[in-house]
């Protein structure tokens, strides 16, 4: 279980903001929102674990809350950049300014979430957050550190793909439950995908290669569950 970290989340187009911040809450983290930048300057004073911040934003720029976060007294608050301007340039000037990690625009939520994930751990350490592995006929499941382990060959490591794991990942957040292809989707693809179905099937049908003993079910005309041990 993930510790309740907060998250401040500096973003004025809504339709993003509005899907991050689910994306982000899921995990446990308590996400504020900023939708112009001279909010987000006057919540400075009581500093998050996390700024996840725009570049471009109303009233005052993501650079100059960046500016303002360094120079006060919690100053070593981890910083994401967002951005949809030129990449390489804000790139380059927001790690010289001190942001930590940088990401261009358009990008899945899930890719957000793991670098804020590994950015979270790297800077508070492993004492603010109890790993909670998912065991599934013998097979471990690590969702910290995105790992399956066989335990009936020698804890040998299975190679996943970054979708395979995502997708394993949700269908063992709680298993028994049914998801639609959809659901499936919109979790592992993101809202924005607009190709077929089938790569749903296909990625399934890769997973249950890698991991034959695993219950993945197939829900005719729906989608998929992960059945118990």
């Amino acid at each position: 279980m993930t510790t309740a970290y907060t998250i401040y989340l500096v973003e004025d187009e809504e339709n993003l903001s509005g899907v991050l911040k689910p994306y982000m809450e899921k995990e446990g983290w308590e996400v504020t929102v900023f939708d112009n930048g001279t909010d987000a300057l006057e919540a400075k004073g009581e500093p998050p674990h996390l700024w996840v911040l725009d570049i471009m934003l109303p009233g005052t720029d993501g650079y100059q809350i960046l500016k303002e976060i360094r120079a006060s007294k919690k100053g070593e608050v981890p910083v994401i950049f967002i951005s949809a301007r030129d990449q390489d340039l804000d790139r380059v000037l927001g790690l010289e300014m001190g942001s930590d990690d940088y990401l261009a625009k358009p990008f899945l939520p899930q890719e957000l979430i793991i670098r804020a994930k590994k950015l979270l751990s790297r800077v508070y350490g492993e004492s603010q957050t109890e790993t909670k592995k998912t065991e599934v006929n013998n097979y471990y499941i690590d969702p910290e550190a995105r790992t399956v382990t066989d335990a009936e060959n020698n804890e040998a490591h299975i190679e996943l793909t970054t979708k395979e794991m995502d997708l394993i990942l949700l269908l063992t957040e709680e298993v028994g439950k049914a998801l639609s292809r959809e659901d499936i989707i919109e979790h592992v693809w993101g809202e924005n995908y607009f190709g077929s179905e089938r790569a749903v099937d296909d990625v399934v049908r890769r997973v249950r290669k890698k991991m034959p003993r695993i219950h993945l079910e197939t829900l005719y005309g729906y989608g998929y569950r992960v059945l118990p041990s």
